[in-house]
């Protein structure tokens, strides 16, 4: 039986998609050939594996980049805020320091000018009777402390120099041992005594000399200055 084919492309399609097919099936057929083989199975597995992972350690590292730039700003701001709080406290310590110095050079004027009230309070104390003053002096130093002088203790001793006249040579004794006893006075010593004339009669004129001690405080006595307003 002869056949004629009246339409020449048809034969040729269905062979070439049977060929595509036959194609196909042996590719997949030869995948799955391959996927039978271990060796292919690890190399696969090592790929995925090495994906994840690199996706992992770029997440850990984003994560960990924000973390860092967070601390970073508080740090940056606790910086600025702990520097301001700094500046302050070195301005308070420069005030106080100053504040410091002052009272330091006011409480030494104010302790050294109740010095020869003190004075001349203790030798009228200590003058025993029929002896007269002729005069009281200052022999050395100056009696002013300042705070640099008490620091480097190089504070000048107030010399103190006294002549006075007196009818009975006993009162001298007596004279310095009153001025011993007073805790504003030490180095006590008699210096030279001569005899003299005073209204027609005869006295003994004797010097002493001494240093100003400043007493302990317990030895001070204050009272409150009190003033009448009419």
């Amino acid at each position: 039986m002869i056949e004629i084919n009246l339409l020449p492309g048809a034969r040729k399609k269905s062979r070439s998609s049977r060929t595509a097919s036959l194609n196909l099936g042996a590719i997949l057929g030869s995948l799955g050939e391959r996927f039978r083989d271990p060796w292919l199975i690890v190399a696969i597995a090592g790929v995925v594996i090495g994906l994840v992972g690199v996706g992992g350690q770029f997440l850990y590292q984003s994560r960990t980049e924000a973390s860092l730039g967070q601390q970073q700003r508080v740090a940056v701001q606790d910086s600025a805020r702990y520097a301001s709080v700094l500046t302050q406290r070195s301005a308070a310590e420069s005030q106080r320091d100053s504040i410091l110095r002052q009272i330091a050079v006011i409480r030494a004027i104010d302790g050294d000018r109740f010095i020869w009230p003190h004075v001349m309070d203790e030798i009228s104390r200590a003058l025993p009777t029929y002896t007269w003053l002729s005069s009281v002096l200052q022999s050395s130093g100056t009696g002013t402390i300042t705070p640099e002088m008490a620091a480097a203790g190089t504070a000048p001793a107030l010399g103190i120099r006294v002549v006075a006249y007196t009818a009975d040579i006993q009162a001298v004794t007596i004279f310095m041992k009153q001025l011993e006893a007073s805790p504003f006075f030490a180095n006590i010593t008699l210096g030279s005594t001569d005899v003299a004339v005073t209204d027609g009669k005869e006295v003994t004129q004797f010097q002493v000399t001494m240093t100003y001690s400043k007493p302990d405080s317990s030895a001070i006595r204050t009272v409150p200055l009190s003033i009448a307003v009419r």
